[in-house]
C-alpha cells in the first residue's frame, strides 16, 4: 500500500503554478505604461507636454509648487471657501479638494489650453467642488481680451510680441470684475499665482472677509512698487504678513495668529 503522507511532486507542481498564476494577475504588467503619476496621493494624468522634464520629476517627488503647497497645508482648514486666481495645472485645487476638504474652490485659468487637462486632474481625483472658469479676473471687468496659445502650452499668453513665432492661435477670453466674484463667494482663503498681474488686480479686491491669503509675488516684474501695492491691498483687508508659512517670494497672510 503506497505511502499516504509521501509528497506528490506533480501536485506541488500544480500548486506552484496556480500561485504563480495569482501573482501575475496581481501584479500590473511591467511593459504596460502607467497612466498616472502619484504626488502627494493625488493621481496627475501623464500629459506629453505638461507633465515631462523637470515638472515630472518634482510631481514624483512631492515637490510640485512645494512652498504654495506648504503654506496651503498649514493655513487652510476644512470647510473653507477658495478663490484661487491661475489654475495652472489643477493641482493646487486638487490638494484643497482632496487633502483640506474644502467646502468650494473658484478657480480662475485664462490659458485655455489647459482648461481640458484641469478637468482631467479633477476627474483622476474625484474632485467636484471645483468651479473652474476660463477667464481672466480684472479690476472692472470689460470687453473679450486676445489669448494667443503657443506651441508650449505653457508659455502661452496675452503677451503676442513674447514670442510671436511660437504663436498657433489667437482666442478671446472673457473678463470678470473681482468685486461681484467676492460678493458671491465670500472667500476664506485666497490662493493667487498670476504671474505679475497681483500688483493690480489685488488692490482692486476687498479682502477683508479673508481669514488668510498665500500669494506668489513676482518682483522680477512687478519691481518695488509692486510688492508694496500687493502687501497694502493685505493690510487694508486686516491681514498681516505671517512669516512661519513664507518662503522667499512665496508670501502668506493672516488675520489673526
Amino acid at each position: 500500500m503506497p505511502d499516504q503522507t509521501a509528497p506528490n511532486p506533480q501536485s506541488e507542481d500544480a500548486a506552484r503554478d496556480l500561485a504563480r498564476r495569482i501573482q501575475a494577475a496581481q501584479t500590473p504588467d511591467a511593459k504596460q505604461p502607467r497612466p498616472f503619476i502619484r504626488s502627494r496621493g493625488l493621481k496627475i494624468p501623464k500629459h506629453p507636454q505638461l507633465t515631462t522634464g523637470r515638472i515630472r520629476g518634482d510631481l514624483r517627488n512631492g515637490t510640485y509648487e512645494r512652498k504654495e503647497c506648504d503654506a496651503v497645508m498649514r493655513v487652510v482648514r476644512e470647510g473653507d471657501r477658495v478663490l484661487e486666481l491661475g489654475g495652472g495645472i489643477g493641482y493646487m485645487s486638487t490638494l484643497l479638494s482632496v487633502k483640506k476638504k474644502v467646502a468650494k474652490v473658484v478657480t480662475y485659468e485664462a490659458n485655455p489650453s489647459l482648461i481640458p487637462f484641469i478637468t482631467k486632474v479633477h476627474c483622476a481625483n474625484g474632485v467636484a467642488n471645483v468651479d473652474l472658469r476660463n477667464a481672466l479676473l480684472t479690476p472692472a471687468g470689460g470687453a473679450p481680451v486676445p489669448f494667443h496659445i503657443r506651441e508650449n502650452f505653457l508659455a502661452s499668453s496675452m503677451d503676442y510680441d513674447a514670442e510671436p513665432d511660437t504663436v498657433v492661435d489667437t482666442v478671446s477670453i472673457d473678463q470678470h470684475a473681482i468685486a461681484p466674484v467676492i460678493d458671491d463667494l465670500t472667500p476664506d482663503i485666497l490662493v493667487c499665482d498670476i504671474e505679475g498681474a497681483e500688483s493690480d488686480l489685488l488692490p482692486a479686491g476687498d479682502w477683508s472677509g479673508l481669514r488668510a491669503a498665500i500669494i506668489e509675488l513676482h518682483p522680477q516684474w512687478i519691481g518695488p512698487s509692486g510688492v508694496r501695492a500687493v502687501f497694502d491691498a493685505m493690510h487694508r483687508g486686516g491681514l498681516t504678513y505671517f512669516p512661519k508659512a513664507s518662503e522667499g517670494k512665496v508670501v502668506t497672510f493672516r488675520r489673526a495668529w
